[in-house]
């Protein structure tokens, strides 16, 4: 199924496939001791794909482990089939890859069966997101921008990930390295439309928000006029800040802040008019601070860092 393209592991579960080769090289053992493997979740969609939702390490290790299809195997970053390393029950297989396996233990193992749970394709947008959402909790989680990149597929979710990709917004942006390839930066990008866009249906619930937001506006954005502003949003607030944006005395940019700063210049170009240079450690606002840093979820709190970044870059 992977190799025919019918097993879906969109780019943000292919990112997660961070097991070592002695991770993979634990489950291949324990499969051949014919221990228990817990089960696979898949969502099957209307054209009879099945898209993984837990078990992508397991998944993940098999492909890597038994395809010889150089594309399956460069989807998840590989360029040759898995070579068995320290295994503790059966040390004869170390280096042994699944080809070079004698023929019959090859067909043996082949054979083995794995659970798999398949979940409905008629299930509403925002409930599958919770089902995503829940059995990754477990592992290694998908945070929620990852999960709803893989529920609202489309052109303008391969928008926020083209973006968040851009050179100049990773200048701009400093994050955590927990935050480095988590869709941090994807969410930030659907932050900029959706606050710019949709300021005044904003509630205080932002993970439901953003939902809403890439299901109903998404697939009307227009994709180049979108990117055209985005990247004159980054570039002018670049070229003020000459690099990161860093409030004093913090290592990594504030993302409230940020997402305010975007905002704010989003709409001073969309008014047709043009970036001014803020005044001195501007960044260090009382009333931007204190709208970034207090009660941030609150639409006061909303309204108010987005309009005081607005009013600082528009002099």
């Amino acid at each position: 199924m992977a190799e025919a393209n019918e097993l879906i592991r969109a780019p943000e579960y292919q990112r997660k496939f961070r097991w070592s080769e002695d991770d993979e090289s634990y489950l291949i053992e324990s499969l051949f001791l014919g221990l228990p493997v817990p089960s696979i979740y898949v969502a099957s969609n209307p054209d009879g794909t099945w898209e993984v939702v837990d078990g992508l390490q397991r998944l993940s290790t098999l492909i890597h482990f038994m395809s010889l299809n150089a594309a399956a195997l460069k989807q998840l970053g590989k360029a040759e089939p898995l070579r068995l390393v320290e295994l503790r029950k059966l040390p004869s297989f170390i280096n042994y890859r699944y080809a070079d396996l004698p023929t019959p233990i090859r067909l043996q193992f082949a054979k083995r069966s794995l659970r798999v749970t398949a979940l409905s394709d008629k299930s509403d947008p925002e409930i599958r997101f919770e089902v995503f959402e829940r059995l990754n909790k477990g592992g290694v989680s998908l945070s929620a921008q990852e999960v709803r990149a893989c529920i609202y597929r489309g052109p303008f979710s391969e928008l926020l990930r083209e973006l968040g990709d851009q050179p100049n917004f990773k200048k701009l942006v400093k994050l955590q390295p927990i935050h480095q390839n988590d869709g941090t930066r994807e969410e930030l990008v659907l932050k900029f439309f959706a606050y710019l866009n949709w300021a005044e249906k904003y509630d205080g619930n932002v993970k439901s928000f953003l939902n809403n937001y890439m299901k109903e506006a998404g697939p009307q954005h227009d994709l180049g006029q979108s990117r055209m502003l985005f990247d004159s949003v980054v570039d002018g607030i670049l070229k003020i800040t000459g690099g990161p944006l860093l409030r004093k005395g913090y290592g990594n940019t504030p993302l409230n802040q940020l997402e305010a700063v975007l905002v704010g210049a989003g709409r001073i170009l969309i008014s047709g008019k043009k970036l001014k240079t803020p005044p001195p450690d501007w960044l260090n606002d009382l009333d931007l601070v204190k709208a970034s840093t207090k009660g941030t979820n609150t639409k006061t709190s909303f309204d108010a860092r987005n309009g005081r970044a607005a009013k600082l870059l528009g002099g």
